[in-house]
């Protein structure tokens, strides 16, 4: 197999690195590392951040890039607060993610991971997601890791945060979407 420039993912979250490695496993054919740094804050919608963050970073690092973007949308609400759950669990916290829907009997969402990939500035930028179903539910569980205390997906009994770290793993956002992004550089289209 050809040797290229590593990818450098863009995430400060040695956490998500480990992850995201694990997932890709022993096979994918090209080097993972990361780099932090602050991108824009980009408003629009999911796709358009995606790509606006990955141009910018892409830019930046001068090769090969992957930024992540996740989206928490709460169904009672028409998907807010989406793309910009950062902020909001950066003001209000897990427990308040919780407390926004205690007025709505539909605590349904949906969790989508977008990994938007470039092989370098100027170059076409790729999306690859990943969605899970599930219901915002009272925390639990351990409260390291962004919203994963209160989102219990569809099929379990356990929120993200109580799950074992491999099945969370199996069954993520995350997982399908970097599988989706795995499947494209394990097939000839993806020497990129």
């Amino acid at each position: 197999m050809m040797q290229s420039k590593p990818i450098t993912f863009i995430t400060g979250n040695h956490q998500k690195l480990e992850e995201v490695i694990e997932i890709l496993g022993k096979e994918f054919p090209r080097e993972l590392v990361s780099m932090n740094f602050d991108l824009s804050d980009c408003q629009g919608e999911m796709n358009e951040i995606s790509i606006k963050k990955c141009q910018e970073a892409a830019k930046h690092v001068q090769g090969p890039v992957i930024v992540e973007d996740i989206c928490l949308c709460f169904n009672a609400l028409g998907g807010m607060p989406g793309p910009y759950i950062k902020w909001f669990y950066d003001k209000i916290g897990v427990d308040g993610l919780y407390k926004m829907l205690v007025g709505f009997e539909d605590k349904s969402a949906t969790v989508i991971c977008t990994l938007a990939y470039s092989s370098g500035e100027n170059e076409e930028v790729l999306l690859f997601q990943g969605k899970t179903e599930g219901t915002i539910v009272d925390p639990r569980g351990p409260r390291h890791h962004g919203f994963d205390a209160c989102f219990q997906p569809n099929g379990f009994q356990k929120t993200y945060a109580e799950l074992s770290k491999e099945t969370k793993n199996s069954i993520s956002h995350r997982f399908k979407a970097v599988d989706a992004l795995k499947h494209y550089f394990m097939n000839a289209n993806g020497i990129a």
